[in-house]
Order: C-alpha cells, then sequence, then structure tokens
C-alpha cells in the first residue's frame, strides 16, 4: 500500500509541492496543484467503495491524476487503475492506493500528471526552448 504520506514526500522533492486542504467539510480531501497559477494536478480523497464499483465496505483512499494514456490503462488492466471518480473521464484516471500500483508506477503517472497541467507558457515548445522566454 502507497501512503498519503509518501505520496507528499515524493511531490514535495520533484516540485516543491505542499498538500492543499480547500475544503473544511472534508479534512481528508488534498489537492495537489502547481505552484505558479495553482492548476491541479492530482486530488487524493476517500471515497466508499461502493462507488467505485468495489467489493467489500467503508473507503477507499484514491488518486485523481490527468493521463494521456487514460484508455491504455484501463484497457491493459493496470492494477488499481479505474476511470476517474468525480473527474472528466477521458483524461483522469483514479488510481486506488492500496490497488497494487507499484510506488515507481504511481510516481510516474504523478509526474506525467504534473507535466500535463502545467500552464502552456511552462510547457517547452517543439523546438526546446520555454514559451516564457
Amino acid at each position: 500500500m502507497i501512503s498519503r504520506e509518501e505520496i507528499f514526500a515524493h511531490v514535495k522533492t520533484a516540485f516543491c509541492t505542499e498538500p492543499d486542504y480547500p475544503w473544511p467539510q472534508y479534512p481528508r480531501y488534498a489537492v495537489l496543484r502547481h505552484r505558479r497559477g495553482r492548476k491541479w494536478y492530482g486530488l487524493i480523497l476517500d471515497v466508499p467503495r461502493s462507488r467505485l464499483g468495489l467489493d467489500g465496505d467503508g473507503q477507499a483512499e484514491i488518486i485523481n491524476l490527468r493521463s494521456d494514456c487514460v484508455l491504455d490503462l484501463l484497457i491493459d488492466g493496470t492494477p488499481g487503475i479505474l476511470p476517474a471518480y468525480h473527474m472528466n473521464k477521458k483524461n483522469w484516471i483514479s488510481v486506488i492506493l492500496d490497488g497494487g500500483i507499484t510506488h515507481e508506477a504511481l510516481y510516474r503517472l504523478i509526474d506525467e500528471s504534473h507535466a500535463l497541467t502545467r500552464s502552456r507558457s511552462a510547457r517547452p515548445r517543439r523546438d526546446g526552448t520555454s514559451r516564457a522566454q
């Protein structure tokens, strides 16, 4: 199982990101945002297992991430990956933190989500230069 603390440590090291808790009524819902622009690249939340179509009672802890490979991940049956809960299912996935995905695979998906959600001015051009120059 991958803990939210391990995810927070990864994003702090990789992107200097601290989790944001914008909803007082949901104190465990953590948003991962870009430092510049404050755009979301991840959302960690607890969801009733039944809402995800999973067996069993109780909650499942998930992270929603943006991905360019949504269909491939779902078709390939990558462990613990589902269509996004409460997000655009064409561009986002939900990863169950106790669903069998490896740390390395999850960190790659987090890094991809961070890259895909950068503001346009921060993305490199095809020639490798920055748009912000």
